[in-house]
């Protein structure tokens, strides 16, 4: 029997309900996200999506979809090494958020195309981009495995998808790392974002996501090839690649 319920953290809660509880989310902390991720990684989120940026190799000329790219910190990054040649495609479910990409992408004189769209149907061509990349956001879908399907179905052969994710931490590091998400995280998002609930919610559905080696299965079931990943600050973060052939 089909669950008609899913996860939002470690809440049980339908299908239907669970986009608008993630959009409320990310809507309330649109405004000190930014600054909220240099905080609570201690700026070390801006290594890990260089890294993610170094993965996707991505060249003059291509083309590239950031999906779940928020306020465009990758988006950037792409299209500084597309070049005027390329193409590089912003898209959010939450409209909040885009908004604040479209600022950083215009205070960096960039006019890229933005589009508002969900991540498990997306409005684009078959074979069409040469990467796609998600960072900090598959966790938050619904449907992970109908997500990675429209991913690798909007790849052109031998493009990539790069997805950027918290992931499954080295045991030994378990206990204090839980203590600084469920204490610190909550504390700090209360304190600076003015919403520690949302913060919960962000440590709660770290650890229902998939861990490296489920996701790896994930991305080929969803039929990409020569999946890898690379962990990072000993598994807080993992980068998988995978590709269309």
């Amino acid at each position: 029997m089909t669950d008609p319920d899913t996860d939002f953290g470690y809440q049980r809660v339908p299908l239907e309900d669970k986009a608008r509880r993630v959009a409320g989310v990310f809507s309330s902390v649109a405004d000190r996200y930014d600054l909220m991720n240099d905080l609570m990684s201690l700026g070390l989120h801006r290594l890990w999506k260089s890294f993610a940026v170094e993965v996707a190799s991505v060249k003059p000329g291509d083309r590239v979809l950031d999906v779940a790219g928020g306020t465009g910190d990758l988006t950037v990054a792409f299209a500084n090494r597309a070049g005027p040649s390329g193409e590089v495609w912003l898209t959010d479910v939450n409209r909040d958020m885009l908004d604040r990409g479209r600022d950083r992408l215009m205070d960096k004189g960039l006019l890229l195309p933005i589009v508002q769209c969900n991540g498990e149907r997306l409005p684009f061509p078959s074979e069409y981009f040469d990467c796609v990349s998600v960072a900090f956001g598959l966790r938050n879908m619904t449907h992970k495995d109908l997500a990675l399907a429209e991913m690798r179905r909007v790849l052109r052969p031998g493009g990539r998808l790069v997805v950027l994710e918290f992931s499954r931490v080295w045991r030994p590091l378990a206990p204090l790392y839980d203590l600084y998400s469920f204490g610190v995280l909550p504390w700090l998002g209360g304190k600076v974002a003015g919403d520690a609930e949302s913060y919960r919610y962000l440590a709660e559905s770290i650890r229902m996501h998939p861990d490296q080696e489920v996701l790896k299965a994930m991305m080929e079931q969803a039929g990409l090839e020569r999946v890898d990943y690379f962990n990072l600050n000993a598994g807080v973060v993992a980068v998988h690649r995978g590709y269309r052939f």
